[in-house]
C-alpha cells in the first residue's frame, strides 16, 4: 500500500496560492509602477477584464491590496498595495533580475535607475551578516525542513 503523500510545509508554496499565475503579478508590477486604476492595469499587463478582478479580490481579500473609490456615478476604484503588497515588489525586482539575465541577456526589455543615480541591481542578502543568501550558504530549519526518512 502506498504511503500518503504529506507535501513539505512551506511559506513559497502558501505565498503562491496567492501569487503563483502571471496575472497577479503582473497587476502587482503595474501598482509598483504607481499604476492605480483598473483599465490601466488591463492594459499594460494583457488581462482580460474577469480575471483581473478575480486576482485584485483575492490580493485585497488577502492584505496585500486595498481598494479605494474615486468616483461615486458609476463606482470606481483604484487600487493601492498595502504594505504587504510592496514587500511583493522585492520579489518582482529578483524575477525581473533573474530574467534579464537568464531570458534577456544582454538586452532587458526595462531597467530600473536607483535612487542612487545607478541602474538597479537587485540582491537578496541576509539582514543580520550583509552576505548573499544564495544556495550553499543557508540550510532549512523548522517544522518545513527536510525529513529524511
Amino acid at each position: 500500500m502506498p504511503k500518503s503523500v504529506q507535501p513539505r510545509e512551506c511559506s513559497i508554496a502558501d505565498a503562491l496560492d496567492l501569487v503563483g499565475e502571471r496575472w497577479t503579478l503582473l497587476a502587482v508590477r503595474e501598482l509598483s509602477h504607481g499604476v492605480r486604476r483598473f483599465d490601466q492595469i488591463i492594459r499594460n499587463t494583457g488581462a482580460s477584464r474577469d480575471i483581473l478582478a478575480a486576482r485584485l479580490r483575492k490580493l485585497e481579500t488577502a492584505g496585500a491590496v486595498r481598494r479605494e473609490q474615486y468616483s461615486d456615478r458609476p463606482a470606481r476604484y483604484e487600487y493601492h498595495l498595502t504594505p504587504a503588497g510592496q514587500e511583493l515588489g522585492d520579489v518582482l525586482l529578483t524575477l525581473m533580475k533573474w530574467g534579464d539575465r537568464h531570458l534577456n541577456a544582454g538586452n532587458p526589455p526595462l531597467t530600473l535607475q536607483h535612487a542612487c543615480g545607478e541602474t538597479l541591481e537587485p540582491e537578496v542578502v541576509c539582514a543580520h551578516c550583509g552576505q548573499p543568501a544564495r544556495r550553499g550558504l543557508h540550510a532549512p530549519a523548522g517544522r518545513g525542513a527536510l525529513k529524511r526518512d
